[in-house]
């Protein structure tokens, strides 16, 4: 049987080692180049997710508005794409009663503006951003109570295409019953407060020379005593 095969016992179990061998060593390969093309494809998908999802829009939450008046909704955008050429803001509007449908009021794409069809904002909306500054506010000009609700901004800049509403609560009020700023307040308290540490301050300051100051001529004093008590004796 051995003559047969012409191998000896001992090299054919060489022979099945070697083959079983070169099959895990086979199997290995394919399986670590499997691994880098998945690696591959991973690292691809999330680059281009990232670089998809770069688009962050920036609006105040709430706007206080006299009736009557005009109102400047500002919303400010973060985009990874440095060309604006294909951007393209949507602006819509959700009422406060219930059940309020949210409707466009208006597109800017392309560098054109485009009112929305809306007869409640007809002729009354117009574009007040700087795209050289990342901005895309609008401007509602007579104001009146209806327009209370939700004005939420869009920003696509391609191929940052992906993100998120961002919506601003509009509150009109009677004229002269706009709520009064705290800012100017503090900004009163911090300035009293400033004035006050100099003033300690100085005060301090003014008080530890005039000591020292005395301090010396009273030594001054005492020194010529005792010159003159010396020459006496």
């Amino acid at each position: 049987m051995r003559r047969q095969l012409g191998v000896s016992g001992a090299g054919l179990w060489q022979w099945l080692w070697i083959g079983r061998s070169e099959g895990m060593a086979a199997v290995k390969v394919s399986g670590s180049r499997c691994g880098w093309r998945a690696l591959c494809l991973l690292v691809t998908a999330l680059c281009v997710v990232h670089h998809a999802s770069a688009v962050e829009v920036y609006v105040p939450e709430e706007v206080s508005v006299e009736n009557g008046t005009h109102a400047k909704l500002s919303c400010t955008f973060k985009s990874t794409e440095l060309t604006v050429t294909k951007l393209s803001a949507t602006w819509s509007y959700t009422g406060e009663a219930s059940g309020s449908k949210k409707i466009t009021i208006f597109l800017y794409t392309s560098g054109t503006p485009y009112p929305g069809t809306d007869s409640h904002f007809k002729d009354r909306i117009t574009w007040a951003g700087d795209l050289n500054k990342r901005d895309v506010s609008i401007k509602i000009d007579k104001i009146n109570f209806k327009d209370n609700g939700t004005y939420s901004c869009h920003v696509h800049n391609p191929p940052d295409i992906v993100g998120y509403d961002k919506g601003i609560k509009l509150r009109v009020v009677e004229k002269g019953n706009l709520p009064v700023s705290n800012v100017p307040f503090l900004v009163g308290i911090i300035c009293a407060a400033i004035g006050g540490i100099l003033l300690i301050t100085i005060i301090v300051s003014a008080v530890v020379i005039t000591k020292k100051k005395r301090s010396r001529k009273d030594y001054s004093g005492h020194d010529l005593g005792s010159r003159r008590w010396i020459m006496m004796i």
